[in-house]
């Protein structure tokens, strides 16, 4: 399913999430790991290759020496996971990190993208995080990928990313349609049980009982309509649970069934000519006790130039 994926990372430490769980599914699929290291700079412009000697601190110019040092150090320390695998590369290139990422998603023409939520040196590279949003660069990212970004925020051990149990949100949206399709075919490679999984919003004191009986009613049957054309042998379970918050309810279900990948439809809306992710989708992968697979369909994606 996956022939090649990309990871990107700021760590020079040790192998991060991102990178140990690009690393086990592209062993599962047989492919080849890309792994990304972007070299910031407080600079624009001509200006953009001054960056922070990772050695010194010093600031310096990012030559080709540099960027093999850099390289070094990656190879160095993620070796024991790496090496025995030993299909992958290593590029080191200076830029904004979500350009680059897509830059080299495409010119590799890669299936899978994989990210931790935030940068991991935001305070020593002067960086200011802000509280409940996954960061400009996987917001960058997703808004432009052509294929699904998956974002992972801890250490997953090998045994979950076999991804035996995998829910897919679905709000009805085309974007969520998109998704879906993309669960179909991950759960029939991975062998996987499919949960659906739909939160009817449920203002306080909006429905009595009875009508809320039958909200819940109609939204499964209209789940079973989107799942008319499941392949057979698929093992399935439904949810359509009532709430106001819709990321807090799927991650409840989603730790309440443990499952091992959260997929959703990106959600991007635009405001003011700009595109969002939806807040749901931040939400859920900044806190998830798993995997979430961000799918964006095609109409969506937002123009990308290299």
């Amino acid at each position: 399913m996956f022939k090649k994926v990309l990871t990107a990372t700021d760590l020079l430490e040790a192998c991060d999430a991102a990178v140990l769980t690009a690393l086990e599914i592209a062993k599962q699929n047989n492919a080849k790991l890309y792994i990304l290291h972007v070299l910031e700079s407080p600079y624009s412009g001509k200006y953009r290759q001054f960056v922070k000697d990772f050695r010194t601190g010093e600031e310096i110019v990012a030559s080709a020496e540099y960027e093999e040092a850099i390289k070094e150090e990656l190879d160095k320390k993620c070796a024991g996971a790496l090496k025995p695998y030993g299909t992958y590369e290593i590029k080191v290139v200076p830029g904004f990190p979500w350009v680059e990422i897509l830059r080299w998603a495409r010119k590799e023409s890669v299936d899978l993208i994989v990210l931790g939520p935030h940068a991991g040196r935001a305070e020593e590279k002067g960086v200011v995080r802000v509280t409940d949003r996954v960061g400009s660069t996987v917001e960058g990212v997703i808004m432009r990928a052509r294929c699904p970004v998956m974002i992972v925020n801890q250490v997953i051990p090998s045994e979950k990313l076999k991804f035996k149990k995998v829910l897919i949100c679905i709000d009805f949206s085309k974007t969520c349609e998109y998704a879906f399709e993309s669960a179909l075919k991950l759960t029939q490679k991975y062998q996987a049980k499919l949960h659906t999984f739909h939160m009817l919003p449920v203002p306080q004191g909006y429905y009595t009982q009875s009508e809320l009986e039958n909200e819940i009613k109609a939204n499964k049957e209209r789940i079973k309509t989107l799942c008319k054309e499941m392949p057979e042998g698929i093992e399935h379970e439904c949810a359509v649970w009532e709430g106001t918050l819709p990321y807090v309810e799927i991650l409840k279900y989603a730790r309440e069934k443990d499952v091992d990948l959260i997929i959703m439809g990106s959600h991007t809306k635009e405001k003011d000519n700009k595109w969002y992710l939806g807040s749901a989708v931040e939400q859920v992968s900044l806190r998830a006790h798993c995997p979430v697979l961000v799918v964006t369909h095609p109409k969506a994606v937002l123009k990308f130039e290299d």
